[in-house]
């Protein structure tokens, strides 16, 4: 099952695997966060966007019993996802697309999901120390898709009142609430994520509402690290529940 440079690593909380590869993509402690951020209802049909290598589908899944649709461009990837997929068992509640989500408009009808998940490529393709490697090019910098892209792709998708969950970079925390916004999906919670205490955030998770009303609740910061450098209780929730 697995090709070279492949390894099968565990979601731990999750009692599933998943397909990772160096060379290509491995998901980062960011899509544990969305993952564990997103709160399921019962009743979401839910699109993960620049889904990568399956991680937020996988996760996702664990959380009930939902049908769940990704996008993926990068076609290596959206074969490791499948095969995770299919490891897990899981091939009937997840379908995983191989497309560019700016022809999301064209291949879905609108408002069919209720929660809409992304971790995006954070870092414009202008911006200094690219990654070398294509792949880890287009996953992580603005190449194939821009969070505008993101966004429209979302409005599209999302069903009036559906939530848009938005992994990102903290200092692209106005491009995110401006995209989101000038998408008519109103940012609605937004979490800042910390190494530790007394450092500046790295990270942000934002929810947004499609044709929400305005209103952006700050939730309590979330810190990875205790001072001694040990996970703190709520980051050792995510890896281990």
């Amino acid at each position: 099952m697995l090709l070279e440079h492949e390894r099968l690593d565990y979601l731990i909380k999750e009692n599933l695997r998943i397909i990772q590869n160096d060379e290509v993509f491995s998901f980062s402690t960011d899509a544990l966060l969305l993952g564990h951020l997103t709160k399921i209802k019962k009743q979401d049909v839910i699109m993960d966007l620049c889904s990568g290598n399956g991680v937020i589908p996988l996760l996702l899944s664990h959380k009930g019993n939902n049908t769940i649709d990704a996008i993926e461009i990068q076609e290596q990837l959206v074969d490791m996802a499948k095969r995770s997929i299919t490891y897990n068992q899981l091939d009937d509640r997840i379908c995983m697309y191989h497309m560019d989500l700016k022809e999301a408009h064209k291949q879905f009808k609108p408002s069919q999901y209720s929660v809409v998940t992304c971790n995006p490529p954070y870092f414009k393709v202008n911006q200094l120390h690219q990654h070398q490697k294509n792949a880890h090019k287009i996953a992580r910098h603005e190449i194939m898709c821009t969070l505008e892209d993101c966004c429209m792709a979302a409005r599209h998708l999302l069903k009036q009142g559906g939530r848009f969950m938005v992994v990102h970079r903290a200092e692209r925390l106005m491009d995110v609430l401006s995209s989101m916004r000038t998408y008519q999906i109103e940012p609605k919670k937004l979490y800042f994520v910390y190494s530790k205490q007394n450092k500046v955030a790295q990270t942000i998770v934002v929810e947004g509402r499609k044709g929400g009303n305005q209103g952006l609740d700050i939730q309590p910061p979330f810190y990875i690290y205790n001072q001694d450098g040990a996970y703190t209780e709520e980051m050792r929730e995510v890896y281990y529940g």
